[in-house]
């Protein structure tokens, strides 16, 4: 007994036509016309587009930053994910200072295993490096971990040195895997916020005045020459900025293999949000902090041209009372991060297809392809073809919603969308053939997600 969709245009990264998909068995069974077979269900989709459900490259669920814990766990996470038309994400396992990567990996399985609706994978962020460090990279690897992260700022706490780096891109060559970069320069940051606390600035506003695009710039730069050196690809996460993409593609036409990612919020909110009066503007804290339009323009543009490899979120959720406030007289203990697992694909849909700055292949290569290429998960992923996992999304063009706090299902009492209108509706979410999702509502009462061992490419 199957599933079929009928009616619909399936879009993939390179094609839209019109089709039917045979879903049996959690996979896609056939494509095509004249589908039916007895004791199959038809599920009438007309005037709505197929695409592969949506990969979120980065996420962080069940965080514990030292003076709170992410109000998304990986529950209430991945069910907005996928009311969101996610249905996989990928969060960031993490080794603690003087612990192992698998000390790390099994304290995130704890967190995740049997609380996930959307399939689930993990990187890897490496924080102290060792002899053992390296071994256990190849642990990861038997694990289905087949990416890594490496943080150039968060002083004293995730921060690693320039030697680090390249002993760690080294190895990463010996095996074949993929280490993503949050490229800030962290020693000028602490500089920067130590001057603002003497000098009595603790505003939010503060948090983007320590942190300008020139730290991610300068971190961005040093990073591929490492990278040059080492001869190795490198990922630079949640990029934000217009001279750090510059670096970039300067260090492409050097020849250093690098992949990117940004984020919704760098391409729609800008820094005018840290003029808000009074706290408001710490709803904003996150690191990088938004840009200006300038900046916001410019990587629309990358997208267009391909300068830009994937969109994930960077989801770290914390409420506006209660935990931003923890900083309310210190703007460098206001929780870093934002909210947005939830409403990435709705926003790309919107302000990207809509809006003609991507076409809707370039929205499947960016939400869903090319995460799944580049992290060891295609075609089980990514793709709407015989034999992959029978994660589809139903969009219907026609029905439009508006963000709010009061309507998310992530578990946060502010969006950063406020207000912002998204104009399509995910009328059915399918998790390898699993409806979760119909006319936009949970359909399921538990967790069917599952862990996902990834591949080296």
């Amino acid at each position: 007994m199957g599933l079929i969709l009928q009616g619909g245009t399936i879009v993939t990264d390179v094609k839209s036509y019109k089709a039917d998909v045979r879903i049996e068995n959690e996979k896609i069974a056939e494509i095509g016309a004249d589908l039916f077979k007895e004791g199959d269900e038809i599920v009438p989709i007309n005037g709505c587009y197929l695409v592969p459900g949506g990969i979120d490259t980065h996420t962080h669920f069940d965080l514990d930053v030292g003076t709170t814990i992410t109000a998304d766990n990986f529950e209430t996470g991945t069910k907005a994910a996928i009311v969101g038309g996610t249905t996989t994400i990928l969060d960031f396992a993490t080794q603690s200072k003087g612990h192992t990567l698998n000390d790390g990996l099994r304290e995130w399985h704890d967190k995740s295993r049997g609380r996930c609706y959307s399939d689930y994978g993990f990187h890897m962020a490496i924080t102290d490096w060792n002899d053992t460090t390296s071994k256990e990279m190849e642990d990861m690897i038997n694990e289905g971990v087949t990416s890594f992260k490496m943080y150039m700022a968060y002083k004293d706490t995730l921060q690693v040195d320039d030697g680090i780096i390249f002993k760690a891109l080294k190895r990463a060559k010996e095996l074949g895997v993929l280490i993503g970069f949050h490229c800030e320069n962290g020693d000028i940051i602490s500089e920067l916020i130590n001057e603002c606390k003497k000098n009595n600035q603790l505003s939010p506003k503060y948090h983007q005045l320590s942190r300008p695009s020139d730290v991610e710039v300068e971190a961005t730069y040093r990073l591929m020459k490492i990278a040059k050196t080492a001869n190795v690809p490198v990922y630079v996460v949640h990029l934000s900025s217009k001279d750090a993409l510059e670096e970039v593609k300067k260090a492409r036409l050097d020849g250093v293999k690098v992949y990117t990612e940004t984020c919704p919020q760098y391409l729609l909110l800008d820094d005018k949000l840290y003029d808000l009066d009074g706290f408001e503007s710490a709803k904003y804290v996150m690191s990088p902090p938004l840009r200006t339009k300038v900046d916001n323009d410019a990587l629309w543009k990358a997208l267009e041209e391909g300068d830009i490899d994937a969109i994930g979120t960077d989801h770290c959720s914390f409420n506006y009372k209660g935990q931003k406030d923890i900083g309310i007289n210190d703007f460098s203990k206001i929780p870093n991060g934002g909210p947005g697992v939830e409403h990435r694909m709705g926003l790309l849909y919107t302000y990207g297809v809509k809006e003609g700055k991507i076409s809707m292949n370039k929205f499947v290569e960016l939400t869903s392809t090319k995460a799944a290429k580049l992290f060891g998960m295609y075609p089980q992923k990514g793709s709407i073809e015989v034999g992959s996992d029978a994660d589809i999304v139903v969009i219907d063009p026609e029905i439009k919603n508006t963000i709010s706090a009061e309507n998310q299902t992530q578990n946060t009492d502010y969006t950063p969308y406020e207000g912002y209108e998204v104009d399509c509706q995910f009328r059915h979410v399918f998790l390898r053939g699993i409806e979760i999702i119909k006319e936009g509502k949970l359909t399921v009462e538990h967790p069917t997600g599952k862990y996902i061992v990834r591949t080296i490419n």
